[in-house]
């Protein structure tokens, strides 16, 4: 038996099995039932090592089903293996890290103890939405990138002129780093968000993009409704073809039509969350981490 095993969460199956291959790890499979009330039934095919352990799965929709599996999994390896590495390629409820309005709960203040009860003794995760939810975490935790894999990608496509835009400010700085390893340059819009409503509107007047393809640059799109935004006002600007790059698709609600319907030509995604758009894979980087 291999010093390392991979266990492998039914969401992230296929990156699973890629990383195990790539650290010749024992690959042990996740066969999920779940049941006519909701809950899950988890049956693992395959020996867990006594030394180290990796759990790899995704927090994507249906979140909460996704989480109860991740702990049940986590808690298992802890029976067997030494230590348990959790890779949580998309972690769900990043968005939930403090209180930004009276009331509500940092859900992931929640997440950080429930994952140290289950045994994990590291955390790994993908270009999670905010670093300000591992300061809730009682263990080590780790952000890895999918940026230079994404243009990498966006290299090959030879594009024309090409200039990395972010759909507002907070994401300035990873615009300024996907177009610094593109070799472009990089604009931020401007956008205000309706806390209550969730309604998006872009304060930017004008830019300067005539004549030259765009990358929109995110690091998750779940409905679309600041990339669909962004497509218009960009549109109306007199742009070539505008290409979105993204490490989480989550694409709900349809959103990747209503995406394309803005005008968007191609949506390109990290493997962190299976799909049609996922075709990034960030093993490599996931490797280097463990």
């Amino acid at each position: 038996m291999s010093k390392l095993s991979v266990i492998a969460g039914k969401s992230s199956e296929d990156l699973a099995k890629k990383v195990s291959k790539k650290i010749k790890a024992d690959f042990v499979k996740s066969g999920i039932r779940i049941f006519a009330d909701g809950e899950s039934k988890i049956t693992l095919n395959g020996k867990i090592s006594e030394r180290k352990a990796i759990v790899i799965q995704s927090i994507h929709p249906p979140v909460d089903t996704n989480l109860v599996q991740t702990l049940s999994l986590i808690s298992k390896a802890k029976e067997i293996s030494s230590e348990v590495i959790a890779v949580i390629p998309y972690m769900g409820y990043a968005r939930q890290d403090r209180e930004f309005l009276p009331g509500e709960i940092v859900t992931m203040k929640v997440l950080g103890k429930l994952f140290k009860c289950a045994g994990a003794s590291k955390i790994i995760a993908v270009d999670i939405h905010s670093m300000i939810g591992f300061k809730h975490f009682k263990i080590k935790a780790k952000n890895v990138s999918a940026i230079p894999e994404l243009v990498e990608y966006i290299k090959k496509m030879k594009l024309k002129n090409p200039l990395v835009i972010s759909p507002d400010q907070g994401g300035k700085d990873r615009a300024q780093e996907f177009a610094k390893k593109l070799g472009s340059n990089y604009i931020a819009l401007e956008k205000k968000r309706d806390r209550k409503t969730g309604k998006v509107q872009i304060k930017t007047k004008n830019v300067d993009v005539e004549n030259r393809d765009l990358i929109l640059v995110d690091d998750m799109i779940s409905t679309g409704g600041s990339i669909i935004k962004a497509t218009q006002f960009l549109k109306k600007q007199e742009c070539e073809k505008i290409y979105v790059a993204c490490t989480h698709a989550l694409l709900m609600n349809d959103a990747e039509r209503k995406i394309k319907r803005a005008g968007v030509t191609k949506i390109i995604s990290a493997n962190t969350i299976p799909g049609k758009t996922s075709i990034v894979d960030i093993s490599n980087t996931i490797v280097k981490a463990i």
